[in-house]
């Protein structure tokens, strides 16, 4: 039994990462065609996509989007998740429900909904700020969840200990709030730039003409025979950068479970 699990695990993880494993090589294949397996290996598609414009500047705007919409997500989604786990109210289930909801429901429903809104309801034309926003719809549901989820742990003890030797709101929330949640929101914070970084669908609706984003950018240029040997260096440094946040948070996620600190 533990032998045919084994052949499972792996036969799923090479299903998984052999993919991965071929666009790294293809970065580095002199081969234009992608003739298999390479012949030849060179740095030439780096210096390249190094000095694309288009490339960088696509990388920029993901930049942008990112950051922005984790700075939206951290204070929407950690004061979200103070009042629904700190205060019991009328309601609470159902709003925490509508919190989490952004992140489940499929991406082209959100796009459109979102384009509706913003170009026919509100009027406003849409740009990298409309992009931003749509992002941090789903980016708060993931700083909502880490963020729940320490202050599950946390319990109020320490606070109310702090409060009861005078100590005001926020100096309490200063020196014993805040520590102990700064890893939760280290983790949530890099999880929320990896999925908003990564976004495709979500952002071909909200973003304005004319912007690309790096994942559209790739997309846009995959089938370009002159293009197809950059997009593939794009990819592979694609799949290092999103490797680290994620390695990141879950190793900030392990230290919160077993109470350790930064």
């Amino acid at each position: 039994m533990r032998k045919l699990l084994w052949t499972a695990l792996g036969l799923g993880l090479a299903v998984i990462y052999f993919p991965l494993v071929v666009v790294l090589l293809n970065s580095v294949n002199a081969d234009t065609t992608f003739g298999w397996p390479p012949s030849r290996f060179t740095l030439e598609w780096w210096s390249r996509a190094a000095s694309n414009e288009g490339a960088l500047h696509a990388l920029w705007t993901s930049v942008q989007a990112g950051l922005a919409a984790t700075a939206i997500a951290l204070v929407l989604g950690t004061m979200a998740a103070f009042a629904l786990q700190r205060y019991r109210f009328f309601g609470r289930n159902p709003v925490s429900l509508l919190i989490i909801l952004p992140i489940a429901l499929p991406g082209i429903v959100t796009g459109i909904a979102l384009n509706n809104a913003f170009r026919t309801i509100l009027g406003i034309d849409l740009g990298l700020l409309t992009a931003i926003i749509a992002h941090a719809t789903f980016c708060i549901v993931v700083v909502f969840n880490n963020v729940v989820a320490r202050l599950r742990r946390m319990g109020g003890n320490l606070e109310e200990a702090s409060m009861d030797l005078g100590a005001t709101g926020f100096t309490t929330f200063r020196l014993v709030t805040f520590p102990m949640l700064r890893s939760a929101l280290l983790a949530g914070g890099l999880l929320a730039f990896a999925l908003s970084f990564d976004e495709i669908i979500v952002t071909t609706f909200t973003l304005g003409t004319g912007m690309e984003t790096l994942p559209i950018w790739i997309y846009d240029n995959l089938f370009r025979p002159n293009q197809a040997p950059i997009v593939n260096v794009v990819a592979a440094v694609l799949i290092v950068a999103s490797t680290v946040p994620v390695y990141l948070a879950q190793r900030l996620s392990g230290d919160t479970a077993s109470g350790g600190r930064l």
